[in-house]
């Protein structure tokens, strides 16, 4: 496992200004999923983005963890039915130019 592609969680807290018991409780939610490394915890650059998208909500929006897990399920959903959509409308391409 490559530390180059972790961000220590010590790290997002300070430059985010969130405490660590946030993370803790997406973890605990499976929103996301901390590496430990040499006693030291750390996430994946890959959920950044998601990370900061649920750091958004809480923040701006003063969304409680429930209300976080709610949001982030219901967007994945979404973007789930828009890659089938997608893939259909490619589909129906193919018999109309075919």
């Amino acid at each position: 496992m490559k530390k180059e592609n972790y961000i220590p969680l010590q790290q997002l807290c300070i430059s985010h200004e969130v405490e660590i018991s946030f993370f803790d409780g997406l973890e605990r939610m499976g929103l996301i999923h901390l590496v430990v490394i040499e006693q030291t915890s750390y996430i994946h650059h890959d959920e950044l983005p998601d990370i900061e998208k649920m750091i958004r909500l809480h923040h701006e929006l003063e969304i409680n963890m429930e209300g976080i897990d709610v949001v982030i399920n219901l967007l994945r959903k979404i973007e789930h039915l828009q890659d089938k959509l997608n893939e259909t409308r490619n589909r129906l391409r193919l018999y109309e130019n075919g």
